[in-house]
């Protein structure tokens, strides 16, 4: 029986072997593609609209660019220039749950509660358990503590720790919540638990001595 190289040309293994050992001396001449998503992640917010822009520019359909120019644009705090792009991934996708959120960020920290409450509400609608679900619970709570309803704040915060049961933060803004909705017993226990998960917290120590004393002066 012939063998796979007999002296000859190189059989087909031979050949394949061949040019593994050639192509794995060959200088690499392909550059690796900017990617927004990873500048966003990464922190560098300006370098990820600096790609989203030029994404934006090779084809104005690109919902993914907008999206992630969005998020960056939220994260240097400019929201007008977050909006405009915004509109427009709206119009190219009037139910991504991603730009529904974005608006409803982006009219939250611009003060305007109730089309804030109305975008996060959709968000809720459509992503039930989406990526950003327990942030749009916090941010509901903030709102209605803008607008002192303390117990619809209570139940928007009391979700978002359900979702995130370590941000101490949160748990410290839900016992203010409770705190001035009159339920001093939950306040002291969600402040005692803010301080459990970080005891350097002054607002939460502050706000613990003030539930007690009032729970004390009943």
């Amino acid at each position: 029986m012939t063998g796979f190289y007999s002296g000859g040309a190189p059989g087909f293994l031979g050949r394949g072997l061949i040019l593994l050992l050639l192509f794995q001396h060959l200088p690499v001449f392909s550059q690796t593609r900017p990617d927004a998503l990873a500048e966003y992640r990464g922190g560098n917010y300006e370098r990820a609209v600096q790609i989203c822009r030029s994404e934006i520019d090779a084809n104005r359909s690109n919902l993914e660019a907008h999206v992630v120019i969005c998020w960056s644009l939220l994260r240097l705090n400019r929201y007008e220039e977050a909006m405009n792009y915004a509109r427009t991934g709206q119009n190219l996708s009037r139910y991504d749950a991603r730009i529904i959120e974005i608006l409803g960020e982006i009219n939250y920290y611009e003060g305007k509660n109730t089309e804030a409450l109305q975008y996060f509400q959709e968000y809720i609608n459509l992503a039930p358990e989406g990526a950003r679900i327990e942030t749009v619970y916090y941010l509901i709570g903030e709102i209605y503590i803008r607008l002192g309803r303390f117990r619809h704040a209570d139940i928007a915060l009391s979700t978002a720790v359900h979702w995130v049961p370590g941000n101490a933060a949160w748990w410290t803004r839900l016992a203010y919540a409770r705190e001035n909705a009159g339920d001093l017993a939950e306040a002291v226990a969600a402040y005692e638990r803010a301080l459990n998960l970080n005891s350097q917290l002054a607002d939460a120590r502050r706000g613990l001595d003030r539930a007690r004393q009032a729970l004390g002066n009943r």
